[in-house]
């Protein structure tokens, strides 16, 4: 089975900043800026397996990260160098920028009105 992972050039920046914008999504990529390959199981973050699975399907589409499909497992990594060679500092000031307290509006949403 061959996974869709788009050359991160090819990826318009627009949606590596959406696939960032998302609170799992960046619970995620935090997990894995540390280094090495995950298996795609082991992420806790209070979702369904299949919310899970669509994550970290967002995030590969959108360049940010590599599956590598090992029998039934599924490992994720990061991928921080192309992504630092091609948008020097994103992931660092996303990385660094302080969580969002869970149940807050979102800067978009003002009293998390929508």
């Amino acid at each position: 089975m061959e996974l869709h992972e788009p050359e991160l050039r090819e990826v318009p920046v627009t949606a590596v900043l959406a696939a960032l914008a998302d609170d799992v999504r960046l619970q995620i990529v935090r997990a894995l800026a540390p280094g090495g390959e995950h298996a795609c199981g082991s992420f806790e973050f209070g979702v369904s397996k299949a919310t899970r699975s669509h994550h970290l399907k967002v995030l590969r589409e959108a360049g940010l990260t590599r599956t590598r499909i090992a029998g039934t497992t599924r490992y994720v990594r990061l991928r921080r160098d192309e992504l630092d060679r091609l948008y020097p500092g994103l992931l660092d000031a996303v990385l660094t920028a302080p969580a969002r307290p869970q149940g807050s509006a979102s800067p978009a949403t003002p009293g998390g009105m929508t």
